[in-house]
C-alpha cells in the first residue's frame, strides 16, 4: 500500500463529537483514488463508480495527521479497481478501510472507453510518458 497523502485534522474537519467527520475523510479519500487513478491510467476522464463497504475502525481527533493509503488491485478494461486504508501517522492506528473502489475511464461523452493499462506504474514514471 503507497500512502502518498497526509493530512492535518484541524477544526474545520470535525463533527459534532469533536472527531474527524466522516463525509470530509470520504471527500479526501475520493479525491486521492481519483488521482491515484488519472495517473495509473494515464487519462483525467476518469468517474468513480462504485465503492464497497466502509469500516471505521478508529476515530481521528482535531491535531491528528493522518494518511490515506491506495493500492491498484485490479486492471479492468475500462476500469481500475483500487483498495484503500487510513492511518494515524504517528501511532500507525487504522483508521479506517476501504476494500475495494472502482473508477471508470470514460470519453467526452461519459462513455467507458478502454483504456489499455494492466499493471501498476509508479508515479513518477507515469508522469514522464
Amino acid at each position: 500500500m503507497n500512502f502518498y497523502t497526509r493530512k492535518w485534522v484541524k477544526p474545520e474537519d470535525l463533527n459534532a463529537h469533536g472527531t474527524l467527520f466522516g463525509g470530509r475523510l470520504l471527500g479526501w479519500i475520493d479525491e486521492e483514488a481519483a488521482i491515484y487513478s488519472i495517473i495509473q491510467l494515464g487519462t483525467n476522464g476518469c468517474v468513480t463508480k462504485y465503492m464497497s463497504e466502509i469500516n471505521f475502525i478508529n476515530s481521528a481527533s482535531q491535531g491528528d495527521i493522518i494518511e490515506l493509503g491506495i493500492k491498484a488491485t485490479h486492471f479492468g478494461n475500462t476500469s481500475i479497481s483500487l483498495m484503500c486504508e487510513v492511518r494515524n501517522k504517528i501511532t500507525q492506528k487504522s483508521i479506517l478501510t476501504i476494500d475495494k473502489i472502482v473508477f471508470v475511464s470514460v470519453d467526452e461523452n461519459g462513455k467507458p472507453v478502454r483504456h489499455g493499462r494492466k499493471e501498476i506504474t509508479y508515479t513518477d514514471e507515469r508522469l514522464r510518458e
